[in-house]
């Protein structure tokens, strides 16, 4: 709903807020997830962090159950675990398919 109760009846915005509506973590995953074999330093182009930034991330993303990576020659490889949970109250037993789901729409 918007301010007087209609769909589409607020004003739009005059310039892009400082805020996004995903985390940086979100954001790498999401990478991962377009582009199995992305490499650190293009997630962190992407995403619009740090090299090091993106390299910490991917592995808690790792650590935390979220992906896996193996090297094919000189190349990481990633596998988005979409079956883990996403991990927010809001989103109850839903799973990190169902938030690939929601970014391809």
């Amino acid at each position: 709903m918007e301010r007087d109760g209609r769909p589409g009846s607020a004003q739009q915005p005059t310039e892009r807020p400082a805020w996004t509506l995903l985390s940086n973590h979100g954001l790498v995953l999401l990478c991962i997830a377009g582009e199995p074999t992305i490499r650190v330093r293009d997630i962190a182009g992407t995403v619009g962090i740090t090299e090091r930034a993106a390299q910490r991330i991917v592995g808690e993303l790792i650590t935390g159950g979220y992906i896996s990576r193996r090297r094919e020659g000189r190349r990481n490889v990633y596998e988005v675990h979409r079956n883990a949970p996403v991990r927010h109250p809001a989103w109850g037993e839903r799973e990190v398919r169902h938030l690939l789901v929601m970014a391809r729409a």
